[in-house]
């Protein structure tokens, strides 16, 4: 999902949304190196934000092309977002299936 907007953004969006598309990519980036570099709880806090912040992010796509946000109207058709909504679907599914994972390791433990 990061990679994705890190690509429109040098692809040309910029204003607003190219800004908050940076520090989506960015937050992406910091939170997928938590994930591969942590342990034990923090790996645990590390999966359960990287959901938290995906399902924000696909809710903010949903938002922008049902009712707006922040002035912005998405449509369909835009580059990648058809694309962006399979992703960002699929990984909530797997962050999802990780965290619960995790979760019942460390109750195991």
């Amino acid at each position: 999902m990061g990679g994705i907007h890190a690509y429109l953004v040098l692809d040309g969006v910029g204003g607003v949304l190219g800004a908050m598309f940076v520090l989506n990519a960015i937050g992406a980036l910091v939170l997928a190196v938590a994930i591969i570099v942590l342990r034990g709880r923090l790996l645990q806090l590390a999966t359960a934000l990287s959901l938290l912040f995906m399902a924000g992010t696909l809710l903010a796509l949903v938002l922008a092309l049902t009712v707006g946000l922040f002035g912005i109207h998405e449509q369909l058709s835009f580059t990648l977002v058809p694309t962006t909504l399979v992703i960002e679907s699929i990984g909530i599914v797997i962050l999802a299936v990780t965290l619960t994972l995790i979760s019942r390791s460390r109750g195991a433990a």
